[in-house]
């Protein structure tokens, strides 16, 4: 884990803001964890969490009984990333502590007290991505994952294990399942508790109301019975126990034993201060604007032959590349640069050639690694998705929007697209056109479930018909407007002011009231587990975090571990 050497220089202050200088850096490889040991054998993983007290992200804070910060969570992200990657025969993984009787006591709690409010809510939100990739490894990869819990798991310790298949608890007589937000800290579990708890688990809500206010929460069969865990057992059987459950997950599972994987090499990236370069990614600062201008290439070339070449390529297949590309950047600027509210979307390329790894895509879906690929760019567009940023797409001469590039453009808040073409820079250029595929149809779910264009004509179903019908067809800007794919069309007389005007706009209002909207307007239709979580994220936790009886001088956070009592505002809203 790196950080700018300027981060280093001093510990911010109490209440300070460690985003206003630090840069993270989410570069990171199991020879440089500092918190996790990965071990492999057979089909078996085995990740145990030992923090190093010292190895804090921010100076400010020691990471005591295994409690994380951002730190922490990113080695876990990129452990979780090459086990579905580089390990094809691992089906079943075993989360464990490295710590006598305590699993992990959660985020730490003076990393938040000192922490700005943006910090602790994107920290929320990557640690939430984070869990739901555990969550997708199961249903989408045939990796299961159980918690074996060897001692107390509080706080985000038990939503970490909350985010597994199944959960093991030692019974020693004092190891405990918890979650003391409420009742210490004058906050909630923060990244999905309370939500898993009743909606995943099923723990019936009277029974979580005195699970979530009861500070030490249950063991033994009590936390059994309410279904907060699948199973208790003494120390002497507890490693019997946690090896027949990954055993009969191993023998379950559908992911193949005798596959090679691919290396997670490090990213190529440039990087100054207006500018972010990748292969097929770039990103151009403008700070004035407080604006991003983000452009994706296509591929240089036609797909690789089969299955096989795509392995051989490994992380240079073009739809691997270009995704981790955009994951590193969403991740980069969202938390580096909390000041360029509006990100605008580009694609650049041969729109055939797009289309034609969009079908290899397609049609190699069976293969365990074009299937890892597939659910990798899915939740990479679900990380574009939460993030609360103004995302305007812009349609012109040289654009490839089409098929999983096309998602990009159904992932924006507004589509802006050019009639015909600049007449002033290429008279001969071809007018840009949109192409649907059935990728856009449902490959790459939302977090609500359905696909982005499902979700764009939700209760129309007219109009999803109707673009139903056109898929394969490229549309310029009128077939785009008729369909409904863009916000906006406009000829080359209007289309620099209208879309100055617009980013102007948008760069005026206020960044919380956008932040509300874009959040209730992405996700329509159905709830889940993931959108309840992130829409909660957004409101309830966003609020409560800001609020005095939190984190204000006399708040819980302030105060815990003080021997002072948080002073608390009575007063209902």
């Amino acid at each position: 884990m790196t950080v700018l050497d300027a981060a280093a220089q001093s510990a911010p202050q109490e209440g300070a803001a460690p985003a206003s200088t630090l840069a993270v850096d989410f570069d990171t490889a199991p020879d440089r964890y500092r918190h996790w040991r990965l071990q492999t054998e057979g089909e078996v993983a085995t990740a145990t969490l030992a923090v190093d007290e010292a190895g804090g992200l921010v100076p400010g804070y020691d990471l005591k009984m295994n409690s994380y910060d951002l730190g922490v969570d990113i080695e876990l992200y990129d452990l979780v990333q090459r086990l579905r990657f580089e390990h094809p025969e691992i089906k079943a993984v075993v989360l464990t502590g490295g710590m006598d009787r305590m699993f992990c006591a959660g985020a730490n709690i003076r990393m938040l007290a000192q922490s700005s409010h943006a910090w602790k809510v994107n920290f929320c939100k990557f640690t939430n991505e984070t869990r739901n990739g555990i969550e997708d490894a199961a249903e989408n990869s045939g990796q299961t994952w159980v918690a074996a819990l060897n001692g107390t798991a509080a706080g985000g310790g038990y939503e970490l294990a909350l985010a597994c298949d199944q959960i093991v608890l030692i019974d020693d007589g004092s190891s405990t399942v918890s979650l003391p937000e409420v009742s210490l800290l004058g906050v909630l579990p923060g990244t999905g508790g309370l939500t898993r708890v009743v909606d995943k688990r099923h723990v019936r809500k009277d029974r979580a109301d005195l699970f979530a206010t009861k500070a030490e929460g249950y063991r033994g069969s009590t936390s059994v019975e309410w279904g907060l865990v699948d199973a208790t057992t003494p120390r002497a059987s507890f490693d019997e126990e946690v090896g027949r459950r990954t055993a009969a997950a191993a023998a379950a599972s559908t992911r193949p034993g005798d596959a090679q994987g691919i290396t997670l090499t490090p990213l190529e990236r440039e990087v100054t201060d207006d500018n972010l370069r990748y292969p097929y990614v770039t990103a151009a600062i403008n700070r004035t604007a407080r604006r991003v201008d983000i452009t994706v290439q296509g591929p240089d070339d036609a797909p690789p032959q089969d299955a096989a070449a795509v392995t051989t390529l490994g992380v240079d297949y073009w739809p691997l590349a270009v995704t981790r590309a955009l994951d590193d950047l969403v991740l980069r600027l969202r938390t580096n640069e909390p000041d360029l509210g509006t990100w605008v979307l580009r694609t650049e390329g041969d729109t055939e050639k797009v289309l034609a790894y969009d079908q290899q895509l397609h049609d190699l879906a069976d293969d365990w690694l074009v299937n890892e690929i597939r659910h990798y760019y899915k939740r990479t567009l679900k990380r574009l998705d939460v993030t609360s940023r103004s995302i305007i797409a812009l349609v012109e001469p040289g654009s490839c929007f089409a098929g999983l590039l096309l998602e990009l453009a159904l992932a924006a808040d507004r589509q802006y697209m050019l009639e015909g073409v600049f007449e002033d820079v290429d008279p001969d250029a071809t007018p840009a056109a949109l192409v649907l595929t059935a990728s856009n149809d449902g490959a790459f779910p939302m977090g609500n479930g359905i696909s982005r264009l499902h979700s764009r004509f939700w209760g129309r179903d007219d109009l999803l018909h109707a673009a139903r019908e056109v898929l394969g067809r490229p549309l310029d800007a009128a077939g785009a407007a008729s369909t409904g794919l863009v916000t906006m069309t406009l000829d080359d007389i209007d289309y620099e002011d209208e879309l100055r005007m617009a980013l102007e706009e948008r760069a005026s209002l206020s960044p919380d009231a956008l932040t509300g909207m874009e959040a209730n307007h992405r996700f329509v239709g159905p709830e889940t587990v993931e959108t309840k979580i992130f829409g909660r994220l957004t409101a309830w936790q966003n609020w409560i975090f800001y609020r005095p009886n939190a984190s204000g001088p006399e708040g819980a956070l302030r105060r815990y571990g003080s021997g002072q009592r948080a002073s608390f505002d009575a007063t209902r809203v």
